[in-house]
This record gives structure tokens, C-alpha cells and sequence, in this order.
């Protein structure tokens, strides 16, 4: 294939600025935020739904595939190349596609793929709404769109996944044939080219938009996650019930925009902290709040003494940049610290990441910023359970914890500690990728696994055999305590096997009935199981789009 063609085509349908060969300016699209990394012919950056169709068209003349990129915030290499493929490939970004439209009084929105969690979060709040997700991703401009295709999780106990059968989306069928599906539940047309220009603007007049003809979220979950008697896990990637169109796509097709649900904002929060050396306790105390309680509280998040340590240390700087700046700088704030590293990597002898070095040390500086009733807590507990309820939901809460602990093991938080417990719960989730890169020379890798444990399975604290454990620097355990979603950071020691380890650690979880991943999606990392692999082959019967995640073959039609 002569991919000098495949430029000038490209070129021609979005303008030649706007399609990158040069390998330095390639390389933030070809490289994944933790891991992964693969050679792209060129990176197209649309201005317009049209422009990205014509670029999809321009790819299917010239026999290339394509990779759909968003923000580039996921965990698991899914939104970036890997490795060679045996075809020219074109990574899209579609961060420049922005646009959230609303529906009857902001209850609804219909999002474009270069829309951020963040921005619907910042035009939501007027209206007295919040989207289904309003922690971790949010804050690093994840978007909507890319929130969907990923099923992504979030913390909230009563929303559930990012789940979505309305949607506007583009794939090559199984003739060949590039397609233009609406399944919005909009009237807009039969053309592309009719299409797209209207869904751009947001022009939706109301006789063309129709109501209870597909679910805009989960509303399912509530059931699900109360069923803490029950086996299976309470959400997963892998999950049948949430594969539809957009929602779990991961990439094998090209999403245009999605409508969702949007909900009524919080008000009136209580946050408690609690802590515990039984894990007993906690179990027992979710099992009869989920079982008894006349409503789901709005966050359980679990850490660990060792995640707490490490966190305080290592995630300092990023608590107080969110602390100091405020969520709504954070994305500028990303940009920036990528723009830096980037200008640093010329001087071979830095080390690298730049900025991450200069951070820490300037952390290590300053005093804690967590509360003292936290160090106390830490230095007592092994176990920490920070739950957030509604006011109107105290006197129940607190029956609960005075039933299910030792007296005087939790406390109601001010406004100011449970601001700092949740920042700091925050905070961990980057907390093993700056202990990497602070002692990298004595650090083999990081395995990041992501586990939905069975809803019955009593035993959620994992216990690792010494042939495992002996390689293992830190341990680094939290989650999401009722719904038995957990993030478990291993850092292993200079030349330890981490792959072989892997596996070991793997087949321990599907002994146990696990599933995996729970939240960021298979990517390149994990198989993708015989649901999610024929959905995969539905949505793309001839492998066009973002071939080879789940460990799938990267040939045409899956050769």
C-alpha cells in the first residue's frame, strides 16, 4: 500500500494541518498513560463530524485501520497502537470535536466524542445535575464518549457503568461497506452528509426526538448491587448485559455522539471514616447495609494502611495541585505537565518523566495536608472504609456502624476532613506510577489489576502465596467497597518475572470466580472472552477498527 496516497486522502478530507506524520508530535497519540506503545503511518486530528467522516471514508479507500482515540487516559493500551500491524493504520483523535447538546431541561444530553466528563460536569451543575461519574477520569479530561465505549465504572453506588443504547456511530459491515448507523432515537436524515451538520449544532427540534426507545443508562445497577447474597460480580467489561452499539465498543467502532441520562446533584453530604483490623467487620457491615437499608449511600471507598502510606508520600503533590488550583484547572493543569515532559525528554541525561522528579521533591517540603484524625486512624487501622450519605440518611448510617464496629472506630467527618479523606482516596490512584518513576532503577514494573469479585464472595481481601509475595515490594489495595470493584497495584522488585506472575495472579482470581477487568476495559492487556469477542466480530465483522484488543487476531476478518 502506498501511504503517500493515504496522506494526500487524508489531507483532502480534513485539511493538511490537521494530519501529523512527524514522529515527535506522533508520539502523545502512540504511546498509552501507563503502558503500550506502536508506530502509527499518521495521526488525524477532524474539526468536524463531517471531516471525521470523510477521513473514515478515506481510510476505507486506502485499506487502512483505524484506531479512534479520545483523551488517552485509559489504563490497559486500548486507545493506542501496538506493536506493527500488517496494514497502513491512522490513529483519529477526536478531542477537537466538541459539544454537549441537552434534552428536556438538561435530563438528558447528547455528547460529541471530544467532549469532556469535566466539561458536562461544569454545565450540569447550573441545572442542579451531575453525570453518572464525578471522580478519578473526570478530572484528567476523559471523555463522555470514551466513558461509554469503555463501560467505564465510576464510584457511585447508585448509577452504576457508563451505559448507553442511543448512539450515533460509523462501521464497515460485513460486505465491506462503510456505514453510517443512528440509533440516537433522533430523526435527522437518511445522508451522512445530512446527518452529522444537524447533530453538530445540536439541532434537535422536539418532534424529532423520541423518548422510551432505548435505556441512557443503567438503571438495573441499584438491583444488581444489593444482591450481596448472591454469586456473580456486580459490573465488569466482560459483562453481556452492557454490550450494545457504542456501550463496550472499545474502539471497533467510530462513535459520532451518544445520548445520556444525566442525574439530580447531591446535596446535604456526611462523610464517615471508618476503620477496622477484621475484615469481617466490613464485610458484615455491607452486607446489612446493602440488604436492610432503605437507600444505597453515594460512595464506599476502601484503602489499604500500605495504599495510605504510600499515597501520603507519593500522591502528595497531586492532592494538594487539586486541593490549591481546583478540579477545574486540573485538565489545563495536564496539558502543562505533558507539554513540559515532552520538552524535557531531548536531554537524554534528565530523568524522565522531567516533571515528575521536580513534583516530588518539591513535595517531600511540605507538611502532610491530611487531617490528624486520619494519621490517627492509620497508625490504629489496617483497613479504612471512607462511606458519603445523604443527610437525610444519618441516623441509619450510624445504626449500622454502631452494629457492624468497635466503638469509637469510625467518626463523622467535618466538611474539611471529608474533603481531604476523599482527596487523598484520589490521590492513590497515580501513586504507584510516581513510585516507578522515583526509583525506577530498583522497580521491575507496575501490574495494575482492576477485579469485580463475586457479590457473595466473603474472602475480598486478597492473600498471596509466599512464592508470589517474595517478589512484591508494595501491595496497594482500594476500591469500591459494595460493589466488591477493587484496584490492586503490585510493584514488584527488580527482576522479577512480572509476566509469569501475572498469570499466577490471574489464575488464582478465575479460581475464585473473579472477573477482570472490572473498569478500564481488556485493552491489549487481557483476552477478551466468547461474549466479548463476538461482540467485538458483530460490531466489526471485517477487523477494520482497533484491531488486536483482547488478545484478538490483528488480520482482516480475523484471519
Amino acid at each position: 500500500m502506498d501511504v503517500s496516497t493515504l496522506i494526500d486522502d487524508l489531507s483532502t478530507a480534513t485539511g493538511s494541518d490537521n494530519v501529523i506524520i512527524d514522529d515527535a508530535i506522533k508520539r502523545s497519540h502512540e504511546t498509552g498513560y501507563r503502558s503500550g506503545h506502536g508506530i502509527a503511518s499518521a495521526v488525524v486530528y477532524p474539526t468536524t463530524l463531517l471531516a471525521l467522516w470523510n477521513i473514515l471514508k478515506a481510510c476505507h479507500q486506502n485499506d487502512a485501520v483505524v484506531i479512534p482515540q479520545a483523551a488517552n487516559t485509559g489504563l490497559t493500551e486500548g486507545s493506542t497502537p501496538k506493536d506493527e500491524y500488517s496494514r497502513p493504520m491512522v490513529v483519529i483523535s477526536t478531542m477537537r470535536l466538541k459539544g454537549l447538546h441537552f434534552l428536556e431541561e438538561g435530563k438528558q444530553v447528547v455528547a460529541l466524542p471530544g467532549a469532556t466528563l469535566f466539561e458536562l460536569s461544569q454545565k450540569l451543575a447550573p441545572m442542579g445535575r451531575e453525570p453518572h461519574s464525578v471522580i478519578g477520569s473526570t478530572s484528567l479530561g476523559a471523555t463522555v464518549v470514551g466513558g461509554v465505549c469503555n463501560n467505564s465504572g465510576g464510584a457511585l453506588c447508585r448509577r452504576g457503568p457508563a451505559y448507553t443504547e442511543l448512539a450515533l456511530y460509523a462501521r464497515v459491515n460485513a460486505d465491506n461497506e462503510l456505514e453510517l448507523i443512528n440509533e440516537l432515537g433522533i430523526d435527522l436524515g437518511e445522508l451522512p452528509e445530512d446527518i452529522l451538520p444537524k447533530v453538530e449544532k445540536g439541532y434537535f427540534p422536539d418532534a424529532s426526538v423520541h423518548h422510551g426507545v432505548g435505556k441512557a443508562s443503567d438503571d438495573n445497577y441499584q438491583t444488581i448491587i444489593r444482591g450481596a447474597d448472591q454469586p456473580g460480580a456486580a459490573r465488569y467489561n466482560n459483562d453481556p448485559r452492557l454490550l450494545h452499539g457504542a456501550s463496550g465498543s472499545a474502539g471497533k467502532v467510530v462513535v459520532f455522539a451518544v445520548r445520556l441520562d444525566t442525574f439530580e446533584q447531591e446535596k446535604d453530604v456526611t462523610t464517615y471514616y471508618v476503620g477496622t483490623n477484621k475484615t469481617q467487620q466490613l464485610s458484615d457491615f455491607r452486607f446489612r447495609f446493602l440488604k436492610e437499608a432503605s437507600r444505597l449511600p453515594i460512595t464506599t471507598e476502601y484503602l489499604h494502611r500500605e495504599l495510605f502510606d504510600v499515597a501520603k508520600r507519593y500522591g502528595k503533590d497531586s492532592f494538594l495541585i487539586i486541593k490549591w488550583l481546583g478540579t477545574q484547572r486540573l485538565p489545563a493543569a495536564f496539558k502543562l505537565k505533558t507539554r513540559i515532559d515532552n520538552l524535557f525528554r531531548k536531554v537524554t541525561f534528565l530523568p524522565a518523566p522531567f516533571s515528575d522528579h521536580i513534583l516530588q521533591a518539591a513535595s517531600r517540603l511540605l507538611p502532610s495536608p491530611l487531617p490528624k484524625r486520619l494519621h490517627t486512624w492509620r497508625d490504629a487501622y489496617e483497613h479504612h472504609l471512607i462511606i458519603r450519605v445523604n443527610g437525610d440518611m444519618r441516623e441509619e448510617t450510624e445504626h449500622f456502624l454502631d452494629e457492624c464496629f468497635d466503638h469509637n472506630a469510625w467518626f463523622q467527618c467535618t466538611s474539611d476532613e471529608g474533603e481531604r479523606a476523599m482527596l487523598h482516596r484520589f490521590a492513590a490512584a497515580g501513586a504507584a506510577v510516581r513510585y516507578r518513576t522515583i526509583h525506577h532503577k530498583n522497580v521491575e514494573d507496575i501490574l495494575a489489576l482492576d477485579i469485580a469479585l463475586s457479590r457473595n464472595d466473603p474472602e475480598w481481601f486478597e492473600q498471596l502465596p509466599e512464592s508470589i509475595s517474595k517478589d512484591i515490594v508494595h501491595r496497594l489495595y482500594y476500591g469500591h467497597f459494595f460493589c466488591h470493584v477493587f484496584h490492586q497495584d503490585y510493584i514488584f522488585r527488580r527482576g522479577a518475572d512480572v509476566n509469569a506472575l501475572k498469570n499466577a495472579m490471574l489464575d488464582i482470581l478465575d479460581k475464585r470466580g473473579a472477573e477482570y477487568p472490572a473498569e478500564h476495559n481488556v485493552g491489549h492487556l487481557y483476552p477478551a472472552k466468547e461474549d466479548l469477542a463476538n461482540f467485538y466480530r458483530q460490531l466489526d465483522p471485517t477487523n477494520r477498527f482497533n484491531p488486536g484488543i483482547g488478545k484478538m487476531s490483528r488480520s482482516p476478518n480475523y484471519e
